[in-house]
């Protein structure tokens, strides 16, 4: 579904993509795991078509990203953070939303919109919104046109312990229906019953993408954050990768 041929993107002096290729199939529920300014956010903002490479091609459902922007609408994108006009109130948004799709194929999703309760605060304007209640909106709008594709950036950051395990519950569902998900998250714990596939980066580079079964198999550790420190360990940089994995960084405000 997405095909990312040798892509590389440079922010001044700083590469923040280098020489990267991968390919993402219908059914996978791939983890985009690196330390804070690895190139992750980079990455999905080129497959969004917010960010242009400076080398390479990206194609989603066959589509080339540079030339095309309606395959955008295969794609159901929740934010790190969900940016919204402050007087705007939920409800407007969500009718503003629905009208510019105007997409006649198929129903709306709105199981997150009730789940979360929603639409009893319809009347809140976005500026009134906790960061928890603003994530729940944001996901509620990557599932709402019950795309083929979901990008989720840190989908649970900000959310209380039922609304993530709300949100997992729904993420697991879509994964059955052989869609492709791609999920960024630095709560590893989080990762390990939504994952088929691990993607790790570091500065700007692909490590590695694997199965999750054979990232199990290769390190004998079920859980992905044990499964990727046994792998630095033996390339002498798991003391590093901490450092990093687990650091806050400004740069993951550049990109």
């Amino acid at each position: 579904m997405i095909r990312i041929e040798a892509i590389s993107k440079k922010f001044r002096k700083l590469q923040a993509l280098d020489n990267i290729s991968a390919q993402f199939e219908k059914g996978q529920a791939i983890s985009l795991i690196g330390p804070n300014g690895s190139g992750k956010t980079t990455l999905i903002k080129c497959i969004l078509g917010m960010v242009r490479p400076d080398k390479g091609n990206i194609y989603v459902g066959g589509h080339p990203v540079k030339q095309e922007h309606e395959y955008r609408r295969m794609i159901g994108y929740m934010p790190q953070i969900g940016r919204y006009p402050d007087n705007m109130r939920i409800g407007q948004l969500f009718s503003m939303m629905k009208q510019l799709r105007n997409d006649k194929q198929g129903g709306l999703d709105e199981t997150l919109v009730e789940q979360f309760g929603l639409k009893k605060i319809y009347d809140k304007p976005m500026r009134t919104l906790s960061g928890g209640t603003r994530q729940k909106v944001s996901a509620a709008l990557a599932f709402l046109f019950d795309p083929a594709i979901l990008i989720l950036d840190e989908p649970t950051a900000g959310l209380d312990p039922l609304s993530a395990e709300i949100l997992k519950a729904r993420i697991i569902e879509q994964k059955k229906k052989d869609k492709l998900i791609l999920i960024t998250s630095h709560i590893l714990s989080d990762l390990d019953e939504l994952t088929t596939h691990v993607m790790y980066m570091q500065d700007g580079k692909m490590v590695f993408l694997k199965g999750l079964d054979t990232l199990q198999e290769q390190t004998g550790e079920l859980k992905i954050g044990k499964a990727i420190a046994r792998i630095m360990k033996a390339d002498g940089d798991q003391e590093d990768w901490i450092k990093k994995m687990f650091t806050p960084s400004n740069e993951q405000k550049i990109y």
